[in-house]
């Protein structure tokens, strides 16, 4: 088997949604725009989606309060450091930079919504 996609219940998926696609570069695959406004989006492998949608039957997480070590999206990043002061300059909040032992770079934000998300160039990559 393979992940086809994981979701989120979120407070707004049509504003995350839009941030995701103009500042992570993921591409809309379906979009709904009436509750619970379920919209897909690829990554640039075009291999693994992130589902948003807003469905009131369930709660949302306060994502602004979790330990990104509870949930964090991570996306691997050829270049972290310019993504990093790109995702801030676009409302992105730095929470850590690590270096590790082995030269990977792992740099954690939250999105203008609180998601973390982890930037990752591993010295090593660990998928092909």
């Amino acid at each position: 088997m393979k992940i086809e996609h994981f979701a989120l219940n979120v407070s707004h998926p049509q504003a995350i949604s839009d941030w995701y696609e103009k500042n992570l570069g993921f591409k809309v695959v379906r979009k709904m725009d009436k509750s619970p406004y379920m919209t897909f989006l690829a990554d640039d492998s075009g291999k693994i989606m992130v589902e948003l949608y807003h469905n009131p039957k369930a709660s949302v997480l306060d994502f602004q309060q979790l330990d990104p070590l509870m949930l964090h999206l991570a996306l691997v990043s050829e270049d972290p450091d310019a993504d990093k002061e790109r995702l801030v300059g676009k409302g992105a909040e730095l929470i850590s930079d690590d270096t590790l032992e082995d030269g990977s770079r792992l740099i954690m934000l939250r999105d203008p919504w609180g998601l973390c998300l982890q930037l990752c160039k591993r010295a090593k990559p660990m998928l092909k």
